[in-house]
């Protein structure tokens, strides 16, 4: 069935890191990571609510310039999460450029940040009519794991070791509300923003009893019908349990990271692993603090992830994208993990 989110990376495997991850049926987003972006274009940017990453080397935040540059001037606001210091370096980033004439914009644009340290959240609201001046003190909040949760999902992050604080992400489906189309056709009812109505009803756990309006426009006239709301649901809706997506990248092959991750990722839908150097090279790997490809196929094998993608190669490796690929995968075919 057709998940509620396609996660795809911006940049084939020996470009940038970053996951864009748009919803089916919105017009919202969410993104892993913010290296080189301008493959996408604005259209796509301005879906995202919410960006997450992981640490702030350059390869993994320098996207961010661009993504601000696309939503100045409108009325929306941006959350971003990243590891300490992450407020420091977005606050750097904010005071680079010279905000005298951004109060000529008729919109506000909104930053929201927040650093995730083990144990509390630091969050910082940045606003363009203040020439992005925070005007409040950091509001911190306890952090057990969960980044963002809203009733179709909900974002949760580990604390890895690359040298500095490096976070691992997942986006876990609550349950899956799958639409038939051909049901729809059958009841003579359109695909539109009633979806999302519809979906949210379910997820907020609504009565089924209760009566949930179909509205939409054919022309300039406006139709409706009503529906008991379990009675649509068994009609035109097939429910699933939900997809999990993990995102790793940039960490140091040790027994700590490895019990992290494994358990962080454990019998995801799918895995997204970085994979640098290949194991002839897993020294420079270690100095690094990079896995190779043989051990990001092993850590997606004791994870039992379902799939997984390798990216985030070394340059080094132009030519050679295929050899990863392999190593990756026969370690993710050897024995099951105990």
């Amino acid at each position: 069935m057709r998940p509620s989110f396609h996660p795809r990376l911006v940049n084939p495997p020996l470009g940038d890191p970053g996951l864009f991850i748009p919803f089916f049926f919105e017009k919202r987003a969410l993104m892993f990571d913010l290296g080189d972006i301008h493959s996408l274009p604005p259209k796509e940017l301005l879906k995202l609510t919410h960006v997450f990453v992981s640490h702030t080397h350059m390869d993994h935040f320098i996207g961010f310039d661009h993504l601000l540059r696309i939503f100045l001037g409108r009325e929306k606001t941006l959350h971003l999460f990243g590891p300490p210091p992450f407020i420091r370096n977005v606050e750097g980033k904010l005071s680079a450029y010279t905000w005298n004439l951004v109060h000529n914009y008729p919109n506000s644009f909104n930053l929201k940040v927040a650093e995730v340290h083990p144990n509390h959240i630091k969050i910082k609201t940045y606003e363009s009519n203040r020439r992005f001046r925070a005007h409040r003190k950091p509001i911190q909040v306890p952090f057990s794991g969960i980044l963002v949760e809203e009733p179709e999902f909900r974002v949760s992050a580990i604390h890895l070791d690359h040298k500095i604080p490096c976070l691992g992400f997942t986006i876990q489906e609550c349950f899956r509300v799958n639409i038939m189309k051909d049901r729809l056709r059958e009841l003579d009812l359109p695909v539109g923003p009633w979806l999302k109505r519809f979906k949210e009803a379910l997820y907020d756990q609504r009565d089924l009893d209760q009566n949930f309006e179909v509205a939409w426009k054919d022309g300039d006239q406006e139709l409706r019908q009503n529906f008991r709301l379990g009675e649509l649901a068994k009609r035109i809706a097939l429910i699933t349990p939900g997809q999990k997506i993990t995102y790793i990248t940039d960490v140091l092959y040790s027994p700590e990271n490895v019990q992290k991750i494994v358990a962080f990722a454990q019998g995801a839908d799918q895995l997204f692993i970085e994979a640098a150097f290949l194991d002839e090279d897993k020294e420079r790997a270690q100095t690094k603090f990079h896995l190779t490809a043989k051990q990001a196929g092993t850590i997606a094998r004791k994870a039992r992830v379902k799939r997984f993608t390798i990216f985030h190669i070394s340059p080094r490796y132009t030519y050679m994208t295929y050899a990863l690929q392999k190593e990756a995968e026969e370690a993710f075919q050897g024995p099951q993990a105990g």
